[in-house]
């Protein structure tokens, strides 16, 4: 898996801080790590995108940023309104497929969900994957409302013929609610895919060192971790 793909179902669903735990525990590994940021939107030149913020909780990242937009709207939007180029798939597949020939493992955070446009033409995430042919794990919110937003991913993907890594919950609150436990017996079956991490709420604010020193234990074995995910139900109680 030289490239990975990370999207999520929506925006604030955790998508920076699970990249950030992938890195650390790719760097915990002794592998080398490369984060490319396609398009950042939202924060002024002068500014810390999330590309940074990887690199700050997980350590001795490459970071990559192709464009960056100071409205936080979707990146066609966004480079429309500011005038400048907007980020093609093509773009960010020849990107990514530079930086895996330097480093073990490179990975493509998104903006948004997998169908926010790069371009005035429809260009997503989900077509720089293709280009890729590289795995896209989805993160996704551990409460009500996950399921309808992971299932069409999930769906959208598959058409694709994309191969789908499984599912992360960005957030896992410190008192679930019922839905939020539910949801963990019933997200593998609506994505037709597995659980591959749950990383607690608030883990973007722990220190670096006990970041880095976690991480991997909120990740499953496919991501470089050892979180297992039927002990975590079980934990549940679901």
């Amino acid at each position: 898996m030289a490239v990975l793909v990370i999207t999520g179902t929506g925006t604030e669903v955790g998508k920076t801080v699970t990249t950030a735990a992938v890195a650390a525990a790719a760097l915990a590994a002794g592998r080398s790590v490369a984060v490319l940021k396609p398009a950042q939107t939202g924060v002024r030149p002068d500014e810390r995108g999330d590309a940074d913020e990887v690199a700050r909780l997980a350590g001795a990242v490459t970071t990559l940023e192709l464009a960056r937009y100071p409205e936080p709207l979707a990146p066609a939007t966004a480079a429309r309104r500011a005038s400048l180029p907007p980020v093609s798939p093509v773009a960010v597949a020849k990107a990514a497929a530079e930086l895996a020939t330097e480093h073990d493992l490179v990975l493509v955070e998104g903006a948004g969900g997998l169908l926010v446009r790069f371009d005035d033409e429809g260009g997503t995430l989900a077509d720089a994957a293709s280009l890729l042919d590289a795995p896209v794990l989805v993160v996704a919110s551990a409460g009500l409302g996950t399921l309808n937003t992971t299932e069409l991913t999930a769906r959208e993907l598959r058409r694709r013929g994309l191969d789908m890594a499984g599912i992360v919950i960005g957030s896992w609150p410190d008192s679930p609610d019922l839905a939020s436990r539910c949801n963990l017996a019933d997200l593998p079956v609506v994505a037709e895919a597995p659980l591959q991490g749950a990383l607690p709420a608030g883990a973007g604010a722990y220190p670096v060192a006990d970041f880095c020193a976690q991480a991997s234990g909120w990740l499953a074995s496919r991501l470089g971790g050892t979180w297992d995910a039927n002990a975590f139900i079980s934990a549940q109680g679901v």
